[in-house]
């Protein structure tokens, strides 16, 4: 069994399944596709390589080699969903409200023809810095867990 994988999409999962009752709490409706969404309260991708980078670092310290290479890996992956998807997600929110506002001109000009897009772009990509952290925290704490309770045994 591969402990630090098994404690890396636990972490993953919780945080996917945390979202659920973040998300009913704000709009009281139940959205199970936050199961399998992107963005939002934790950042799951935070979860999982927090979980992973301390579960390893518990377990063969941290001046391994393996947690150099999970903490970097993490590093990116966080810096990625606050920085390059959070700005695509911005960026969406404005190319769909632009389609909606073509939409609108091409109604009250009758020359203007403007085929508006089937399906707006995704716009919830990305994590706000708050989400990164939460996520982070989660995952800290579901690696501290794996290891101590494999320790346990």
């Amino acid at each position: 069994m591969n402990r630090a994988l098994i404690t890396a999409l636990l972490g993953i999962g919780t945080a996917q399944a945390i979202k659920m009752p973040l998300t009913y709490m704000t709009t009281k409706k139940w959205d199970w596709s936050q199961l399998i969404q992107t963005g939002g309260m934790p950042s799951s991708h935070s979860a999982g390589v927090s979980a992973l980078a301390t579960y390893i670092a518990m377990k063969r310290g941290l001046s391994a080699v393996d947690f150099a290479i999970t903490s970097v890996f993490g590093a990116v992956v966080m810096y990625d969903a606050m920085g390059v998807r959070h700005a695509a997600g911005e960026i969406a929110v404005e190319v769909n409200e632009i389609d909606v506002q073509v939409e609108r001109l091409a109604k009250q000009h009758p020359g203007l023809y403007h085929a508006r897009r089937r399906k707006a772009l995704k716009e919830r990509l990305g994590h706000l810095p708050r989400e990164v952290l939460g996520g982070a925290i989660l995952g800290v704490a579901i690696g501290a867990s794996s290891y101590l309770l494999e320790k346990k045994r």
